[in-house]
């Protein structure tokens, strides 16, 4: 017998005629790692993922934001533009991000404590910024 499979390496490949040959794509899955965790990757993802907390605005920072609300309420019937930059909580971890929207102010509701930009609700209290043409022409008269 020969080390090098000499009497064996020119026969023609065996066949089966019960089952099928495994198509190309599918043989390279049999050598995927295998996840003995499940979601492991994504746990872990989650957990190195930044958010930052919220700060808290000072007295005179929330009066101010308090008067530039009042402007726009005054000017609601116009549905004035507005860019709100404001803290959104994370659903899934402590903290959130400081995101910024812009668009029509459709509503203010003092019970609520909440301003509804194109369909999206924001509470008042978490509002770090509120800008508007209505709020600079109003700030320029003064």
């Amino acid at each position: 017998m020969s080390g090098n499979y000499e009497d064996i390496i020119h026969m023609p490949h065996h066949t089966s005629e019960k089952h099928p040959r495994m198509p190309m794509e599918k043989r390279a899955a049999q050598f995927n790692p295998f996840a003995a965790l499940t979601g492991y990757d994504e746990a872990v993802g989650e957990t190195g993922r930044v958010t930052e907390e919220f700060a808290d605005l000072t007295e005179d920072r929330k009066l101010e934001l308090n008067e530039k609300l009042m402007m726009l309420h005054g000017a609601m019937a116009d549905q004035p533009f507005v860019t709100v930059s404001w803290f959104r909580p994370d659903e899934k971890k402590l903290g959130g991000a400081y995101v910024t929207t812009s668009g029509v102010l459709c509503r203010i509701s003092d019970l609520d404590r909440t301003i509804t930009v194109d369909n999206l609700i924001i509470p008042v209290d978490r509002i770090m910024e509120i800008d508007s043409p209505v709020i600079r022409r109003e700030e320029e008269e003064l």
